[in-house]
């Protein structure tokens, strides 16, 4: 039997999930955090180190200006290579025995082929939450280290909530009751492009975060999920009941599958609806459609009241070429990486929370304020991300149009999680 590796990066699947890694989700306005007095700023050895990305350069600005203050005696040295072209591009490298130093991403295909280092007893690896590790774990094997998280949560327009008295939710019901306040005050509650299958798909993994995955028995359900151990249809089902709600009482409606991404953004952004789903990404461009919108999110709510959570996970991550000309220099970057000022440096320019143990989120900003709650309990999670050869696209896209079905009144909950399990099974028996 052919064994199939296929590791998890949230990376790679959240480049292909809106381009959500890319994007600026805020400038902070604070000044590069100054290098700190270790052995490494007082590093006096030569290199070049070389960084091969598929977030463009300006998203890490701040944090490669830090590098090479820390770093005086190296040469850093930064490519980028669009998404599209990225694991072809690296894989000609790595092939070669060449290629860069540092590499963003963590491909199944440069773990078998041995071509990514093994990062397991490094000591930086024990500075970061599980949560941010797990996913670039392969056969108890660490091959990467996270970067900023990305997020998805429900942006609001916070003129719209003060003018209906109305704060953020803390349980689904409560989020329910808003959207018939705001209805019928004569607002749209909320804006939706479900002609993408992703919307509808990480809303509704966002009830089972509150409602499954913060119970005991969620626990281990990804990896057993990933080896055929458990089913969507039995430990969602529940939730996803829960969050079917919001279709009953039609505050997702059919005319929605008809509706683009960048429409229901206009839609929110130009205040003819009072919520939208999205992530950080998108900050700027709400900003420019409508300067004055004043802004909030709140992460999805559950059943309990709570502080809720956030769909997402590690936006990216550095792993280091094993053939690597100055593997040593580029294991020292990465060792400064996986400090709370290096932490601060990237998140300043792409903004993300940090998976980094004892990082401080108070100075988040005021637009994700109704969201620290979440960041501090480390209710930011991506369940497929841990699905071992399930991981990618293909499970995740297919509940997504399982559930366009749904919405358009052929198929039922039950149905939309079944056929899901069935996308499931194929894969595993077409791995065997």
């Amino acid at each position: 039997m052919k064994k199939a590796l296929r590791v998890v990066a949230s990376l790679l699947l959240c480049s292909a999930i809106l381009s959500a890694c890319g994007g600026n989700g805020n400038n902070t306005g604070s000044e590069s955090p100054a290098p700190t007095n270790n052995s490494a700023s007082n590093n006096t050895e030569e290199a070049t180190v070389k960084i091969i990305g598929f977030n463009k350069e300006e998203t890490r600005k701040s944090y490669l200006e830090l590098l090479r203050q820390q770093f005086p005696n190296y040469d850093i040295q930064f490519q980028f290579v669009d998404n599209k072209q990225f694991k072809n591009v690296v894989t000609t490298y790595l092939a070669s025995g060449e290629g860069p130093d540092i590499i963003e991403g963590t491909e199944s295909s440069w773990i078998a082929a041995g071509y990514l280092e093994d990062l397991t007893n490094q000591p930086f690896v024990s500075r970061y939450y599980d949560t941010g590790i797990k996913g670039f774990t392969q056969n108890g094997k660490v091959y990467a280290i996270p970067l900023q998280s990305w997020f998805e949560g429900i942006w609001y327009n916070k003129e719209i909530f003060a003018q209906n008295n109305l704060t953020p939710p803390k349980s689904f019901d409560e989020w329910m009751e808003l959207h018939d306040t705001l209805r019928n005050a004569g607002v749209k509650p909320q804006a939706m492009g479900a002609k993408s299958w992703e919307s509808m798909m990480k809303q509704s993994i966002g009830v089972a975060l509150n409602d499954f995955y913060s119970k005991p028995e969620g626990k281990d359900f990804d990896g057993k999920f990933g080896t055929g151990e458990a089913t969507l249809s039995e430990a969602w089902l529940s939730a996803f009941k829960k969050w079917d709600e919001t279709i009953a009482k039609k505050n997702l409606t059919p005319d929605m599958l008809g509706v683009e991404y960048d429409q229901a953004l206009d839609e929110f952004a130009t205040g003819k609806a009072a919520m939208w789903e999205s992530g950080p990404w998108a900050y700027e461009t709400l900003l420019q459609k409508n300067p004055n919108l004043k802004l909030g999110m709140f992460p999805i709510p559950g059943s309990a009241e709570g502080s809720g959570w956030l769909v997402g996970g590690p936006g990216s991550s550095w792993s280091v070429n094993k053939n690597a000309k100055n593997k040593d220099a580029a294991l020292k970057v990465l060792d400064f990486t996986s400090t709370p000022e290096a932490q601060a440096a990237l998140i300043k320019d792409n903004f993300g929370t940090s998976f980094l143990e004892g990082v401080d989120n108070s100075g988040i900003p005021e637009q994700y304020a109704d969201s620290k709650a979440a960041f501090d309990e480390g209710h930011v999670y991506v369940p497929w991300g841990n699905w071992g050869t399930l991981a990618g696209n293909d499970i995740i896209m297919e509940l997504g149009k399982q559930l366009q079905d749904h919405l358009a009144g052929v198929k039922s909950i039950e149905e939309v999680l079944k056929n899901t399990d069935k996308k499931a099974e194929e894969i595993r028996n077409s791995m065997k």
